[in-house]
């Protein structure tokens, strides 16, 4: 009896990085800038299968070198297990680069001459590897080469001997053939009886062979769509999925009828269409959640043609593909708007969903504990003070981060706010010390709200690296001036959008009790208007409440709007510690606050005896790290991990 197995499926292959002109509409020549993705058919679908719950593994090869570094560390993050990743010393990872220069126009750039996965070979196969799935899944371009089509070959028979199933994904790239130059990449079909006869003998082998009209010509050796299903049909017993389009799909489990259409229908969506390339492999993903769960043919087809219509009106391949969540919502609600790129809430739930697969973990726990010392303007006032110079100030910095990591001293959950102004040598050396990181866009005490940078929002947050948390301290209450909070609500309106266009987190730190007295539900009405706006912060960052009333408000409100909140960090405004510990033990008992940012309690005197020449440095970074890991304790006390 063969063992049950641990993955749902195992797919073998391509394995790139791609590189997509951000230009929408223009040449690939002139591209200015790119986004960059894991990309190749098969590494697309272990990405989709595990995005839509499925547990999937993959075969390939990566270089030694960053890019297949970027590659492992981004599989894992989505959930895919890599145990078939293997490393070539000899080879570079595969590049791609691609545009979209109109709806009907796609033009890409295959780097693949001697790269890492074309050497796939049968040693990169391991027999107890692929029986541990369900299935396995080949894929046509795999076949164009002698030792990728035996190692895939391989992995076929080990499935069978195993009793698993095996799905064949055509995937034609006539360029990858051999059969077009390196400038017509985008081309989808060239008739070659060669690949025809190189594909024969895998048909008979399979239990689903998936293609387009034309994929299944080229697989069929026929040239006409209903030919080539019928001829494979002569040969496979397999269930043969015809992808159509817009017009969805059609599948054949018997015998193949007069017409195309008398097969079992999938009916498409009727999205607009931004970028055809990687639909396919959402497709295929999308298929494969409902038939390795035992769905019937017409909810895998929905399935199918759903993740597929996610693909084509996104920009990218598997970054844009959706999760189940985000499927299950779309397939409940329908087609509200056929841009679905922007279509609020499908965006905010795929944002949500996916985005702990954008950053390292350290840059997403649970829980945070963080040193906030992203302060400009109170230190710049304390170093004129004392007639220190300000440039001393980025020293300081350095040493509030090395107080950060003895604290730490590895553990998951600690963190740091620091700023780009005086904190840049900082976040230099906090790079390599897994540290939840946030940095303040704000203007230091500006109300009404204004933002650092003096060009582009986006612009500026652009040269951040990709894991820092945006931080947002507005100055905002319910009972402000009408024209201030307009101004401040159009400002984080702003501010959102270029977080979410950037994919990054966006932390919103409300203080509203300089300002006035803090009700019950000052900052839960502030909340609550802010959500109104479509604004949903992944944190929000808030002063201690008068009564745990109000935390109940503020909680409630959280609930009500975004389920998908990360949760509440506690800031302190400079209190003693004994009434910061007492304001920890409140917020506490609100499950929604995740963990605390505090800053001056544990600088402001330190700080201003170094500043002054009265305290070394290892004595003001002892004093910090002391002050800080009382506060630690402190959380944990009421806040047990």
């Amino acid at each position: 009896m063969p063992h049950a197995p641990i993955l749902d499926v195992i797919t073998i292959g391509r394995s790139s990085v791609d590189l997509y002109g951000a230009q929408i509409g223009g040449r690939l020549e002139d591209m200015a800038s790119f986004s960059k993705a894991a990309g190749g058919c098969p590494t697309n679908i272990a990405i989709g299968t595990a995005r839509l719950g499925l547990k999937s593994g993959l075969i390939t090869r990566v270089g030694d070198e960053h890019m297949g570094r970027f590659l492992r560390e981004q599989l894992t993050r989505e959930g895919v297990d890599v145990t078939g990743v293997h490393t070539d010393p000899d080879r570079l990872t595969a590049l791609v680069i691609l545009g979209v220069k109109d709806q009907g126009t796609f033009p890409l750039i295959f780097y693949r001459d001697n790269c890492a996965d074309s050497a796939l070979d049968t040693s990169d196969i391991d027999e107890s590897y692929v029986a541990s799935a369900a299935a396995v899944l080949v894929t046509g371009t795999h076949f164009a080469r002698h030792d990728t089509s035996e190692a895939q070959m391989l992995a076929i028979r080990h499935a069978r001997q195993h009793g698993r199933k095996v799905v064949f994904d055509v995937d034609y790239r006539p360029n990858l053939w051999g059969l077009a130059g390196h400038g017509a990449g985008e081309e989808r079909y060239i008739k070659s009886g060669g690949v025809t006869a190189l594909l024969a003998p895998v048909l008979p082998l399979c239990d689903v062979v998936v293609g387009t009209e034309e994929e299944l010509m080229i697989a069929g050796g026929a040239d006409n769509a209903l030919g080539a299903i019928r001829a494979i049909r002569a040969v496979s017993d397999a269930l043969i999925v015809c992808k159509r389009g817009p017009m969805g799909c059609v599948v054949f489990d018997g015998a193949i009828p007069a017409r195309i259409e008398d097969g079992i229908t999938g009916p498409g969506f009727p999205v607009e269409v931004l970028n055809v390339l990687g639909a396919g492999d959402a497709f295929m993903s999308g298929f494969l959640r409902g038939y390795l769960r035992d769905e019937p043919l017409t909810r895998c087809c929905a399935f199918a043609n759903a993740a597929g219509a996610f693909a084509v009106s996104r920009l990218l391949c598997s970054v844009e593909y959706p999760t189940f969540t985000e499927l299950s919502h779309f397939l409940e609600k329908g087609v509200r708007n056929p841009v679905l790129r922007r279509e609020p809430d499908l965006n905010h739930i795929h944002w949500a969903t996916t985005r702990d697969a954008l950053t390292p973990a350290h840059a997403r726990p649970a829980t945070i504990m963080a040193f906030a010392i992203d302060h400009r303007m109170q230190l710049e006032a304390m170093a004129d003070e004392v007639g220190a110079p300000r440039d001393r100030i980025k020293a300081l910095k350095v040493l509030a981060l090395e107080a950060t990591v003895q604290v730490a001293d590895g553990r998951p959950g600690f963190g740091m706010l620091l700023d780009g102004t005086h904190g840049q040598d900082a976040l230099f050396r906090a790079t390599d010390q897994r540290l939840w990181i946030g940095r303040p866009v704000e203007r230091p005490g500006s109300r009404p709200l204004d933002f650092e940078g003096d060009g582009s929002l986006a612009t500026f947050l652009n040269d951040w690296p990709v894991g820092h948390t945006i931080k947002c301290l507005c100055f905002t209450r319910p009972d402000d001036p009408a024209e201030l909070t307009e101004r401040q609500d159009r400002e984080l309106l702003r501010l959102y959008d270029a977080a979410r266009r950037g994919n990054r987190e966006l932390l919103i730190e409300i203080i509203a009790g300089k300002h006035g007295a803090l009700g019950n539900d000052t900052v839960a009405a502030t909340i609550r208007r802010l959500y109104g706006l479509g604004i949903k912060p992944d944190w929000w960052k808030l002063e201690g409440q008068p009564s745990r009333a109000a935390w109940d408000a503020i909680a409630a409100a959280i609930a009500a709007n975004d389920p998908f909140c990360r949760g509440i960090m506690l800031l302190g405004l400079d209190a003693p510690l004994d009434d910061l510990k007492a304001q920890f033990a409140d917020a506490a008992a609100c499950p929604a606050v995740k963990g605390f940012a505090v800053g001056r309690t544990i600088f402001a005197e330190p700080a201003r005896a170094w500043l002054a020449g009265q305290m070394g440095d290892a004595d003001v970074r002892a004093t910090m790290a002391a002050r800080f890991a009382d506060l630690v304790a402190a959380w944990q006390a009421v806040r047990p991990s």
